[in-house]
């Protein structure tokens, strides 16, 4: 089976969504035998070792993935203006990539940026390929609720451009139950046609380690109650509610709110914590993949949080990686989102409502207080992360894949 995925964010990319993409797209040539392509774009995050090519379009090779690097710019990513020129230049050199792809039996179309599903919709009609989109956000939503950006012409058309992608796809891939409401509801996608695909963590390389560990010492973290917020600092996290929360707990000296990797927020969190004199709040840069184990064991819970509203245009994929460590953790999240529903179900987390810092101070301190019941969540978590496996994922996306197509790739 041919499959070519479209997405500025792969490999050596650090944001999640490239990650994730990553892990699919070699699994699927590794332990499926497909043929795979990704046509991606320069990385924004990490690009210590990548090479920039002066052509449009530079060709690589990396676990038997065929990557098209369709470059583009690498703007700071703090400022629209520069995040849409990224997108923008990226989408023209993805177009000129599409035309050297070659018979391809399933392509495939995330949503980084929004309107790349124009290009990959193309360039499956000319192979005569199924067009599938996979719905890592829903637009213009997130862009609006985020207060990110507002045009009314160009968030018409986003929202015309995603109805029109919806409407001829063979198939959608949502990453939960609430997405899929969202998109059969709110944006007329047909329901026989959207299938939940949850994102995933490796529980295999993310396991539940010891807390006295090399990160925990060198920071001086091993002998803290540890949250932890690890990810991308950015809007839709709203970690404003994180530092107020930490202003609320100075009184427990035990307690630290670590917050682990990088974003448009990430600066103006620091000056805010700095200038209300908060000694309980440290910050870290991105961990490499092969640390995440540590520095995920030095947390005793973690912070999944997303902004009032988000729910289902959003699906926050850390929190599989938080299950896989075998950590409890708060969801500051409304109570559809996936985090709120893992929390409830599995009995691995507690809720507290988005935008109230009272209440997330209140769910931190508890977890801090008891630790056998934090302890005790944990292990919950820890088998509820195998539902959420990277096997499981990349089977379901597979199988999708493989009853798209003809009888041939069937057989």
């Amino acid at each position: 089976m041919k499959i070519c995925f479209f997405n500025r964010s792969y490999w050596p990319d650090q944001a999640a969504t490239g990650q994730l993409l990553t892990e699919l797209a070699e699994d699927l040539v590794e332990r499926h035998g497909s043929t795979v392509s990704v046509v991606a774009g320069p990385a924004l995050h990490g690009r210590t070792g990548q090479s920039r090519s002066r052509w449009p379009v530079a060709v690589e090779e990396r676990y038997g993935v065929r990557i098209l690097r369709a470059n583009g710019t690498v703007f700071p990513r703090n400022r629209f203006v520069g995040r849409a020129t990224n997108y923008m230049t990226y989408f023209a050199s993805a177009y000129v990539a599409s035309w050297r792809l070659g018979p391809q039996d399933i392509v495939v179309s995330l949503t980084d940026p929004p309107i790349l599903g124009l290009v990959a919709l193309q360039a499956a009609r000319r192979a005569g390929a199924r067009f599938v989109f996979l719905c890592e956000d829903v637009f213009p939503d997130v862009a609006v609720l985020l207060d990110d950006f507002h045009n009314e012409t160009v968030n018409g058309t986003l929202d015309r451009i995603n109805r029109y992608l919806l409407r001829e796809a063979d198939a959608v891939v949502a990453l939960g139950d609430r997405m899929k409401q969202r998109l059969v509801e709110e944006k007329g996608a047909d329901p026989n046609r959207v299938h939940v695909i949850h994102n995933w963590a490796d529980c295999e390389a993310i396991t539940p380690g010891s807390k006295d560990n090399a990160f925990a010492r060198a920071h001086g973290l091993a002998d803290r109650f540890v949250l932890m917020h690890s990810g991308n600092v950015g809007l839709s996290q709203n970690l404003d509610l994180l530092i107020e929360a930490a202003a609320r707990l100075t009184s427990r000296e035990q307690l630290v709110v670590a917050i682990v990797g990088d974003g448009t927020r990430r600066q103006p969190l620091q000056e805010m914590a700095a200038r209300r004199g908060l000694t309980n709040i440290r910050f870290f840069p991105y961990q490499p993949k092969e640390q995440l184990d540590e520095s995920f064991a030095t947390a005793d819970a973690f912070l999944v949080s997303l902004k009032q509203g988000l729910e289902g245009y959003i699906v926050p994929s850390k929190v599989y990686g938080i299950l896989a460590s075998g950590r409890p953790f708060v969801a500051a999240v409304d109570p559809s989102c996936e985090a709120a529903v893992i929390a409830r179900e599995h009995h691995c987390g507690t809720i507290a409502p988005p935008g109230e810092p009272d209440a997330l101070a209140s769910s931190i301190a508890a977890l801090c207080d008891d630790p056998a019941r934090a302890q005790a969540m944990g292990e919950n978590a820890r088998r509820a992360a195998w539902q959420y496996d990277r096997r499981v994922a990349v089977q379901a996306y597979y199988d999708l894949f493989a009853g798209l197509g003809p009888a041939a790739i069937q057989a």
